[in-house]
């Protein structure tokens, strides 16, 4: 039977980012996609011109009837805006017992445009990550949930035992934003720290490639991957989507989806 993914996260117009990106990355990776819109926003790779949030209460029908029909066999959040929505949406991942939670805790666009407000932090920490197979901050976003200055190795592994103590499985700290040569991407799992390394790419086509990752992920878990495995095969894939650019926006580009399925490397 076909593995399918929920994403429940908000909706980003240009296509590069959001459910757009996770649902071409499902497909892309052989799992049947699924949404629940939390926000909607009029964005392009300039930037974000606007956010609309979804009502609570038709975020919550979004994920009743998903529940009621199409059972996920992993979930992927991304943006949810507000403390209410993240709260909506992790009591629903409780109730109905759903596992493979992948959690992208996203925060601000590539632009610099905020998509999350400051109630949503602790709705985080207290509600969302507890329910986390892996979660997959960028180091900003560390930075915000552990209220730590990120900028050494040795730090981003203090900020992973901190983000595994509030309850995700698997920490990935995302290493775009570091200043290593060398792209640096910490995972831990509790009882050890393993590093994946890549050579950064120059490109100003990135706007998406959080989003992307964490629905890699989410699509091996629900395919029957062990969570390490899905890890390794989301960083290929977002490699590959960052290093054959579509080259297409004046702003951050968005990264080539099919670049891994055309490159054959999951074949």
């Amino acid at each position: 039977m076909v593995a399918k993914v929920l994403t429940i996260a908000g909706s980003d117009s240009g296509g590069g980012a959001g459910i757009q990106a996770d649902i071409k990355t499902f497909q892309e990776l052989d799992v049947y996609g699924m949404s629940a819109i939390t926000a909607l926003t009029a964005q392009n790779t300039l930037g974000v011109q606007n956010v609309f949030p979804i009502p609570v209460d038709m975020v919550i029908e979004q994920i009743n009837s998903i529940a009621e029909d199409l059972r996920p066999d992993a979930i992927k959040t991304g943006m949810l805006f507000s403390g209410d929505i993240i709260e909506a949406v992790a009591g629903k991942i409780a109730e109905h017992g759903w596992g493979n939670v992948v959690v992208d805790p996203v925060m601000i666009a590539k632009g610099g445009a905020r998509l999350l407000q400051e109630d949503a932090i602790r709705a985080i920490r207290e509600n969302l990550l507890p329910l986390a197979s892996v979660t997959t901050p960028n180091i900003p976003e560390a930075e915000v949930l552990t209220e730590m200055t990120l900028d050494t190795i040795d730090r981003r592994k203090k900020a992973a035992r901190m983000l595994h103590k509030l309850g995700s499985t698997y920490v990935v700290i995302k290493g775009g934003h570091g200043k290593e040569d060398e792209l640096v991407d910490l995972v831990y799992d509790g009882n050890r720290y393993f590093e994946m390394k890549s050579m950064r790419i120059d490109t100003r086509h990135t706007h998406g490639t959080g989003c992307t990752f964490a629905a890699a992920i989410a699509a091996g878990l629900a395919k029957g991957s062990a969570a390490e495995d899905a890890i390794m095969t989301a960083k290929q894939f977002i490699h590959r989507a960052i290093e054959v650019e579509l080259g297409i926006g004046n702003g951050h580009g968005p990264t080539n989806h099919w670049a891994y399925r055309k490159a054959g490397v999951g074949v």
